[in-house]
């Protein structure tokens, strides 16, 4: 809306493509998942995760194993 470009939403994900990460706010603690673009750098917001049942989700979603790194 107002010039912003629409992207599609990831539904599978490409491990060759995307990178999963946590994006974590200094100010307030608020926390997203979404998957991180290798090719230009730009962060996909899948999801907001208001606790440990909402990252599991999202691991579970997405056939996620092990840690997801977190980014500031």
């Amino acid at each position: 809306m107002f010039g912003r470009n629409k992207t599609e939403k990831i539904t599978r994900y490409d491990p060759q493509r995307y990178t999963p990460v946590i994006r974590c706010s200094i100010c307030n603690g608020e926390q997203v998942a979404g998957f991180l673009d290798g090719a230009n750098g730009r962060m996909e917001e899948i999801m907001l995760l208001r606790g440990p049942e909402d990252l599991e989700q999202f691991k579970k979603t997405y056939g996620i194993t092990g840690e997801i790194r977190k980014i500031y």
